[in-house]
């Protein structure tokens, strides 16, 4: 495990020394600020019958440049060792492919964390500010940021696959962003398609981001979305580590 963690800590390393690093933390910390910001103005405007935090999680404004920083976050991962050739070193080392790939994914896992801890001061600034709560109960807070994690294990996963297919780093992020905006995009299907079956929109509404995000952001924890993303996400790390163990013998 030593030699696992040493990966990690190159991987962490490698995000945090790199400009594309930065620039994904002030992307993602401007947008989620301004939605923020919008939200709150929105809701002094008229009465709402959600919270704050129910609006910060639920609106157009935080879906679209969430979809988006996953191809960032992954892209380089093993696209950008590919192509310098620094991962034949790495495959002719004394460790194991599974660390190998197990120790990027991680990596990437913890510089998403530390994207998303900032925004916790937005709900702490705001009771501050108003003496009111940001959100229904502490459940809420909870059930909000859970599905942000568990969706994030899953996209990344998904970064991680396209990385290990491609030298390519943009390459990468174009695979990786499709299949994670159509995967998104058929969980809205249940609310275009009129015409379909109740049983179709419940196994349709099973899929949809925004369904699991409304109902773990009020609280209401569910346990379906648990199993599903975190099934989906060992499935995908599966793929991962045969196609790098495909590429390594091909090299």
């Amino acid at each position: 495990m030593r030699k696992f963690y040493t990966l990690l800590a190159r991987e962490v390393r490698g995000y945090f020394h790199s400009p594309i690093g930065y620039i994904v933390v002030v992307f993602f910390l401007l947008v989620t600020g301004v939605n923020y910001y919008f939200q709150i103005s929105f809701m002094n405007q008229r009465p709402a019958s959600y919270s704050v935090q129910e609006a910060f999680f639920n609106n157009v404004f935080f879906w679209l440049p969430f979809i988006l920083i996953f191809p960032l976050i992954t892209m380089r991962l093993f696209a950008e060792e590919f192509k310098l050739g620094t991962i034949e070193p790495l495959m002719t080392a004394p460790v194991r492919d599974w660390q190998v790939v197990l120790s990027k994914y991680f990596g990437a896992l913890f510089f998403y964390v530390v994207l998303w801890l900032p925004t916790l001061l937005y709900f702490v600034i705001f009771q501050a500010i108003t003496h009111q709560p940001a959100a229904s109960s502490q459940g809420a807070y909870l059930g909000g940021y859970l599905m942000i994690l568990l969706l994030g294990m899953f996209y990344l996963s998904i970064g991680c696959f396209a990385s290990v297919l491609t030298k390519n780093q943009i390459v990468a992020a174009i695979i990786s962003f499709a299949t994670i905006t159509l995967l998104f995009f058929l969980g809205l299907v249940s609310f275009i398609l009129l015409d379909v079956s109740s049983e179709t929109r419940q196994l349709l509404g099973y899929f949809s981001a925004i369904e699991q995000m409304g109902t773990l952001s009020r609280g209401e924890i569910d346990t379906r979305p648990m199993v599903l993303y975190l099934s989906m996400t060992i499935l995908m790390l599966a793929f991962t580590y045969q196609a790098f163990q495909s590429r390594k013998w091909k090299l």
